[in-house]
């Protein structure tokens, strides 16, 4: 008997995720709502996280990196908890073209799925802000809250579409390079590493930034944070608008199916099984 391998081939894991993504379109209403809601709040407390954690530094190169090394654990909690996360559920598109699940049941959880999603992440960054999360260093916290909110609100909208394409991409490499790992210590390190680029290289994350930019917008409610931001942090307060709001989360939330959705399909065209007797494409 040969012994069990330490991962799952590329075939595999896609094998895998099809039959994954079709549990997923079938899950109750509920259960969906209830395990998106959880994701993002996970993912929104890895951005608390980040932003605690550098608002105090001023070099570029050391808030990218201090964050690229922090967030990823957001997207392993997600995994390891089974939690729903959106951007990573855009791999149904696998299930889809294998024919286990319908267009109208992947388009359900995505639905389902990224409302609580928003829920959980727009409740975390209300808390964070309204019940002194955000009052580090006399408040400088909430300035800077203010200032990654503001320099999101502020980006075109090709831009935001194209870095969110990047983004998934790599959130979705993480997941199924989590699925091919057999324990936790590879699932976890195999969700981290590609998480880890995409923050270090600032894309755009569609749950990530339903907590960054509401938690920017609650603590520009507040005016000791507002006066920091803008004498301290120099931050143009007139980008950050609800409309800029919704102008980023959609064009990021595009972008983010356009990756997320390509990738399923080009690793199930490269992957899918040959019935026998036919020739491979």
């Amino acid at each position: 008997m040969e012994p069990m391998s330490l991962f799952l081939s590329p075939a595999q894991v896609t094998a895998a995720y099809a039959q994954t993504g079709a549990d997923k379109t079938r899950r109750s209403a509920a259960s969906l709502l209830l395990l998106a809601v959880l994701a993002g709040a996970i993912i929104a407390l890895a951005g608390a996280a980040t932003n605690t954690a550098v608002y105090g530094m001023a070099d570029t190169w050391t808030i990218r990196t201090v964050c690229a090394l922090l967030f990823p654990f957001g997207l392993a909690m997600v995994v390891l908890t089974g939690s729903e996360l959106f951007t990573g559920n855009c791999l149904i598109t696998i299930s889809l073209l294998e024919r286990r699940c319908t267009f109208g049941g992947m388009l359900r959880n995505w639905m389902l799925v990224f409302a609580g999603n928003a829920v959980g992440a727009v409740l975390v960054a209300f808390a964070c802000a309204k019940f002194g999360q955000m009052d580090y260093s006399s408040g400088l916290l909430g300035a800077y809250t203010i200032k990654v909110a503001a320099g999101k609100c502020a980006l075109s909208f090709p831009d935001a579409f194209v870095l969110g394409i990047f983004c998934n991409l790599l959130v979705c490499l993480g997941v199924l390079m989590a699925l091919s790992g057999r324990d936790n210590t590879s699932r976890i390190l195999g969700a981290y590493l590609p998480v880890c680029f995409f923050v270090l290289c600032g894309f755009e994350h569609s749950i990530a930034n339903l907590y960054y930019i509401p938690a920017g917008l609650f603590a520009a409610q507040d005016l000791a944070y507002t006066v920091l931001a803008q004498e301290a942090l120099q931050v143009d307060l007139s980008v950050l608008t609800a409309g800029n709001c919704l102008k980023n989360l959609a064009a990021v939330t595009l972008g983010n199916l356009v990756g997320g959705a390509g990738l399923g399909a080009l690793l199930w065209y490269c992957f899918r099984p040959v019935p026998a007797g036919s020739k491979a494409v």
